[in-house]
């Protein structure tokens, strides 16, 4: 029997942009398992998509070491080690930095090497990763059949589940009700859909239970947010889960009844769960970082009061 092939992917960025990668770190696995993919990430961005089975291994990006790469000195024999252990490298880091890539190139049998977004703004995140692995998959990852498979949920072990179930617990959510989770921030004021709006329309989702999420920089966006569901008198009894691992927290979204976030990493992670989520992005935004989720409905934010009567719509439609 032939052993696979190993691949390593590098690609340290953030939580949403290396769920962008999901499905061409598929696409290089195979629908086989031809191959045996190893991906260098943050930590907890690399454990993640190992439990999930996205990958076979998660490394820390930082353990590799690759800083010398980017400099004219000696190559220390640990790191030539380390790498040439791979059959095949794709980097989505450090493609514009010509010593880098030479230095990598002479590492493994064969190295893609190429930026982590698109240079076009109107091309998808996912679409482009993609298309920079298609010629290391066999069959072509766009084949007819395969395509659905790359984009369907991460698989959810029944760990995290419990995990996510002793999470609510802990945040005081004591309501059988189906669950809206609610991500109301974002890397960034500019990204952010005012906290008026998230509440016109959770106050429009009857029957369901809200959870408000709480990453490490969103607490001035979730006070907001319950100060103004407060002052409508919307969502009274909700939760507020605050920082969970992420391991949990994807359990909770694929087991809620429907999500609603702006751009954010957590956003991308619904979606990635198989959430039924509405996502509000801006304009600049939307078609490079729409996700690739199958039940995903991204929207277009913009100044018009009309926003609330589409997002309420499309969360409705989920309900």
């Amino acid at each position: 029997m032939t052993a696979p092939r190993r691949l390593l992917v590098i690609h340290p960025g953030a939580l949403g942009d290396v769920l962008q990668a999901v499905p061409a770190l598929r696409a290089l696995r195979g629908r086989e398992r031809a191959c045996r993919v190893s991906l260098a990430a943050q930590p907890r961005l690399a454990r993640l998509l190992a439990g999930a089975g996205v990958v076979d291994e998660g490394l820390s990006f930082d353990a590799l070491g690759l800083s010398v790469l980017f400099t004219d000195d000696p190559l220390p024999p640990a790191l030539a080690e380390r790498l040439g252990r791979f059959d095949d490298i794709v980097s989505w880091f450090g493609a514009h930095a010509p010593t880098y890539g030479e230095r990598l190139t002479a590492l493994a049998p064969r190295v893609v090497l190429a930026p982590s977004a698109p240079p076009d703004a109107g091309e998808p995140v996912w679409r482009h990763l993609l298309a920079t692995v298609a010629p290391l998959c066999a069959p072509d990852p766009a084949a007819a059949g395969h395509a659905g498979a790359l984009a369907a949920p991460l698989t959810v072990p029944e760990e995290w589940r419990m995990l996510g179930r002793a999470a609510l617990g802990a945040a005081g959510l004591a309501d059988e009700r189906p669950l809206l989770v609610v991500h109301a921030g974002a890397g960034g004021q500019w990204k952010r859909w005012p906290v008026e709006r998230f509440a016109e329309v959770i106050a429009r989702a009857a029957g369901c239970a809200v959870v408000l999420h709480e990453g490490p920089a969103d607490r001035e966006a979730v006070d907001a947010l319950e100060r103004r569901l407060d002052a409508i008198g919307a969502a009274t009894g909700r939760a507020r889960l605050v920082a969970p691992p992420l391991e949990p927290l994807a359990a909770v979204l694929a087991g809620a009844r429907a999500y609603l976030g702006g751009d954010s990493g957590i956003s991308q992670l619904a979606a990635a769960a198989g959430a039924a989520a509405v996502i509000l992005y801006p304009a600049a935004t939307l078609a490079r970082w729409a996700p690739w989720g199958p039940r995903a409905r991204a929207l277009a934010a913009s100044d018009d009061a009309a926003d609330v009567e589409r997002a309420a719509a499309a969360l409705a439609a989920f309900m």
